[in-house]
This record gives structure tokens, sequence and C-alpha cells, in this order.
């Protein structure tokens, strides 16, 4: 995939997009109820907790959650590098549904890609199912080392948020 220009970047996302095959998904169980669940993807309180792989903490998070509304979450990894997410929510219905497009810029400050990224929250058996889907939308010949890990990085995430979900 070729880089856009950043001006060009987190533009319309429809729904046409995500007819293209997701580079990834991830399906998980909570036992927690479907409320529960959303509000730790959308309150910033608890984002902080549980966001990021094993290691890593979220030094800032700022989200509006509504569709238009900006997200931005910066990670701090294990020997103090930040990890900067900008992007804005799509879509945004409450208990069943978010999706957002972000940018992660290089270390110069260059988009180095961009992902659409949706949740799906459904009831199961008395549980939360949770469906996660990633669409790469633009990536740079040196993304793929990250790329590459955001599985990893997604699951260890949603082992955090399994953590969390107890204490709230």
């Amino acid at each position: 995939m070729t880089a856009k220009p950043k001006d060009q970047l987190i533009s319309d996302i429809s729904e046409s997009k995500t007819d293209m095959t997701p580079t990834m998904t991830i399906v998980r169980i909570f036992d927690a109820p479907r409320p529960l669940v959303f509000e730790a993807f959308t309150n910033p309180k608890h984002l902080v907790r549980w966001w990021g792989p094993h290691g890593f903490t979220t030094p800032l998070c700022e989200v509006d959650v509504r569709p238009g509304g900006a997200i931005h979450i910066d990670m701090r990894g294990p020997d103090g590098t930040i990890y900067t997410m900008k992007g804005a929510y799509h879509e945004v219905v409450e208990f069943e549904r978010l999706s957002w497009s972000n940018v992660v810029d290089d270390t110069e400050g260059k988009p180095s890609f961009e992902l659409l990224q949706i949740i799906a929250l459904n009831d199961h058996e008395g549980k939360t199912k949770l469906t996660l889907q990633v669409y790469v939308l633009m990536s740079t010949p040196q993304a793929a080392e990250s790329l590459g890990g955001m599985e990893t990085g997604w699951s260890q995430s949603l082992e955090r948020l399994k953590g969390l979900l107890f204490t709230l």
C-alpha cells in the first residue's frame, strides 16, 4: 500500500470500506454485561487502565465518543517510548458497536499506517461476545513491524480488559 498525504487520512470512512477482508479479527467472550464492556471502551478512566500490551501504560487518553469525535491515546512502552494514536469515531451504537479510524505516525511525524477498527458487542449465554475487526487502510513499508505485532498487542490489551471488568 502507498502512503497518502496526511490531510487525506482519516477521511470519509464509508460502509463500503468494510466490504474488504479484515486484516485481523479477534473474538473474545467476557463474563460481563454489554453495557459494562461498552463503558470500558468509552470511558477514559477505564481505558487508561487496560489499553495497551503488557508492560505499557497510557499517560494520555482523550476521547469524544460520538460520530466525528476525536480519539487520542498515548501509550508508553516499557522502555519509555511514547506511541501516539490519533483518530476519529465513525459509528457509535451504545452497548452494540464502535468504529473508529486512526493514524499512527513514524518517528519523523509522518503517517506510518492508518487503521479502521470495529468493535461489535453481542449477548452470548449471559456474557458478552466481543468481535474486533481491524482493516489496514494505508501503510508504509516501515510499518510492517508494528502491524506484525498488532494481534499480540490487541490480545494482551483484551486480557488486561478482562481483568479490569472484574473490578468495575
